[in-house]
Formats: C-alpha cells, sequence, structure tokens
C-alpha cells in the first residue's frame, strides 16, 4: 500500500479507476491504462503540442515512477534504476560477469532474458534446465541464475526460494525477471542480486518504462557500460563532455527516459501502491482458479493469476475472439490473464465461450 494512502484502495474502487477491462484477459501481453494514466498523458501532449512542454514535471516523473516501483518491491529508491527494455537491463547484468562464466536459465525462457547473455561474447556459456527443478540444476561452475519468477509462455511460477537457497550455497548470483509479477504477485526485491521489470504488463504503464533493482553486490561489480546524461549525479550538469560525475546508486545505470511514457506510469503506479497487495493477489489467483475449474485444468503447484493449457490448432483462442473477448496464444497455448479490473463475469464469459 502506497505510503501516501492511511486504508488500502478496495478492488472494486481500483477496478472503477479503469474505463475498460471488461472482456479483457491479456493483461499478460499488455496492461489497460488506467483514466488516471490517459489525463495525464493527454494533458502532456496538449502542453507540449501548445509551446510549453515541462521539463521539470518530466524529472518529477521519473523520480516519482522510481520511488512508487522501489515502494511496490520493498526496496529503498537508490536501488532502482530506469529504463526502457528489458533486455537492455539484462545486457547489463551480461557485463558484470567474468569471461567464460556460465548462467542456468530455465528451459523455454522468455528470449529477452536468454538472448543477452547467449550474445554475450567473451566465452560466456548458456546451460538451461526445467523451471520445477532449476534450483537442483545450480552447481559450483554456476555464475548466475537468470529467471522469470513467472513464466511468459505457462504463467508457472518459480519456486524462487529454492532458486535463492541454491545461489547462496554455490555463490552464484540471480537475476530475477518479474515483468509478470509485479502488479499481482508481491515480490521482495532485497532477495535477489537484479529484478528487471517493464511496467507496461501487470503495472498497466505505458510501454517505454522498465525498472531494474540492483544489490551492493552487482552495484560493486557492474560497469556502466550505457551510462549517457542521465546517469550522471545530477544529469542537468553532465549533459556534456566525458567529465561528468556518475551516480553514487543505482542511478549510474539509468538510460535516458521517454518522458511521456513516465508522465502516463507514475499514476498508474501509484494506483497499484494503493492496493492492498495480498488482496490483488488473492483476487487474481481467486479469479484464475475459478476459471481453471470450470475448464478442468489442474492448479498449478503455485497460485497463477495465469491460466494456460494446449491449444496447438489455435481453436480455443479463435472461441474467444469470437465471443469479443481479447485472450492471447504463446507456445501452442491459449493464454488468458486475470486482473484487477476483470471480476466473476469475465471468468463466466470466458467458460462459456469455450463451451464449458
Amino acid at each position: 500500500m502506497s505510503s501516501l494512502a492511511s486504508v488500502p484502495l478496495s478492488i472494486s474502487d481500483a477496478r472503477a479507476a479503469f474505463a475498460g477491462g471488461r472482456g479483457y484477459l491479456a493483461a499478460c501481453t499488455v496492461g489497460l491504462p488506467p483514466r488516471a494514466t490517459v489525463r495525464a498523458v493527454t494533458a502532456d501532449v496538449e502542453a507540449a503540442a501548445g509551446g510549453v512542454p515541462d521539463l521539470t514535471a518530466y524529472s518529477a516523473a521519473v523520480e516519482q515512477t522510481r520511488a512508487l516501483f522501489a515502494e511496490l518491491v520493498h526496496i529503498a529508491p537508490g536501488r532502482v534504476a530506469i529504463g526502457s527494455q528489458a533486455s537492455v537491463s539484462a545486457a547489463l547484468v551480461a557485463g558484470a560477469l567474468p569471461d567464460g562464466s556460465e548462467v542456468l536459465v530455465p528451459e523455454g525462457e522468455f528470449s529477452s532474458i536468454v538472448l543477452p547473455f547467449v550474445h554475450a561474447g567473451r566465452g560466456i556459456r548458456v546451460r538451461t534446465a526445467p523451471l520445477a527443478d532449476l534450483a537442483d540444476h545450480v552447481s559450483n561452475e554456476t555464475r548466475l541464475i537468470a529467471f522469470s519468477v513467472v513464466q511468459s509462455a505457462t504463467g508457472d511460477v518459480a519456486d524462487a526460494d529454492a532458486i535463492v537457497a541454491a545461489a547462496e550455497r554455490h555463490g552464484a548470483l540471480t537475476l530475477c525477471d518479474a515483468t509478470q509479477a509485479v502488479g499481482w504477485l508481491p515480490v521482495q526485491a532485497s532477495r535477489f542480486d537484479a529484478v528487471i521489470c517493464h511496467a507496461y504488463k501487470w503495472l498497466c504503464a505505458p510501454r517505454g518504462v522498465s525498472f531494474l533493482t540492483v544489490s551492493d553486490r552487482l552495484l560493486r561489480e557492474m560497469p556502466a557500460r550505457l551510462a549517457g546524461w542521465y546517469a550522471g549525479e545530477d544529469p542537468w550538469a553532465s549533459c556534456y563532455g566525458g567529465d561528468g560525475r556518475l551516480a553514487g546508486d543505482a542511478r549510474r545505470f539509468d538510460v535516458s527516459p521517454a518522458w511521456q511514457a513516465f508522465v502516463g506510469a507514475a499514476p498508474a503506479l501509484e494506483l497499484f501502491a494503493s492496493l492492498d497487495p495480498d488482496a490483488l493477489r488473492a483476487h487474481a489467483t481467486g479469479l484464475a482458479a475459478a476459471f481453471r475449474s470450470g475448464a478442468r485444468i489442474a492448479e498449478p503447484v503455485r497460485a497463477s493469476a495465469i491460466v494456460t493449457w494446449t491449444d496447438p490448432g489455435g481453436a480455443d483462442l479463435a472461441r474467444l475472439t469470437s465471443a469479443g473477448m481479447v485472450a492471447s496464444g504463446r507456445a501452442g497455448r491459449a493464454r488468458v490473464a486475470f486482473h484487477v479490473f476483470n471480476d466473476e463475469s469475465d471468468v463466466d464469459s470466458a467458460l462459456a465461450a469455450l463451451g464449458r
């Protein structure tokens, strides 16, 4: 819950913050902007069109968004770097690995968390193992474990406790992609050496706003390979030349922000920071469980807001689409997601569309 709010926002009040959502089961693909985000971005574009863009307000939106994300993942704002894409942050982490390092990733992991290591060069090797027992495959050769806490293709929730424990036993770093988690599943960023999150899915922000949290260890070892003017201790004083002093905290890994995206992100993250995270998780996973029960899909080991099932020809996805619902298909599976703007009527409509 946001420190600005004394009482958590109810799920029903949060649902009312969105203009759409009925029949929309694709937060795992792209979130819907809340009304406040639409107003903020519209007002900014109109102001800019009128010749009065507000650079001070842009910087304030960036810092507000950073602080709100830090609050959502329970870490200090100085541990949070801003970015634009998950793969860019993953490439930064790859730059911190010694030559010849082994990186362990789950089979079928999202490519933005794999390819930066596959193509890192310097003899860095990527090894895969099943997500279900990923922790058992960590060895003394493993330098980094990179994984999504919620898998994009399947919705499976990783056993983060076991992975972190295995990393500690073998002295490995951990990189957790929380893009499919933050916004419905509570994440404690300080448990990992790095957490990456793009905010355009479950946090319902405009695309172009991502975050990277770093541990003390990474802050010491990771070079600021993407340093630009915004990575300075005082960005507006380091716009020229090469003498600018980098920020002493995670801001040294900042990339120049897409201003209007952050203008829209600030109210979206404020909305989610105002919710009780346990109530939001119960709401999302409860709807998903009701859908699984009606569709006769087995419950996962760990509750998830994403439901997927085998649909190689796309027939079920076509049925949902024909019924006016928005869902998605990944890796030969149909995929639906339940978020704060959904309710029981969406479960009923989806089941009816599938003839269940």
